[in-house]
């Protein structure tokens, strides 16, 4: 099943903001904290080729950070990226 994964950490701002625009749709997320738990970090930077948070995966697609979510929201992308977990999460 598809599901909306962030690696976050407890005091960004950006996760917050991450957070309640994915909230805001009606998305649940799976948040992986990754702020005192160094494996979980490497993971996210193998995984994302970033070092930081949050790192944002709808299903299998890494859509990045809190900026790159907002331009696809701004965009109007983003909704069609959640329809298949918004609507798996209705039936």
């Amino acid at each position: 099943m598809s599901e909306v994964v962030m690696y976050c950490t407890r005091f960004c701002p950006y996760c917050t903001m991450a957070e309640r625009l994915l909230t805001g749709k009606g998305v649940e997320i799976r948040k992986i904290p990754v702020g005192a738990d160094q494996a979980l970090w490497e993971e996210m930077e193998r995984l994302t080729g970033r070092n930081t948070v949050p790192q944002i995966f709808i299903g299998d697609r890494h859509v990045g950070g809190y900026d790159d979510l907002a331009a696809l929201e701004r965009a109007g992308e983003l909704d069609p990226l959640l329809e298949p977990i918004l609507g798996a999460t209705r039936a």
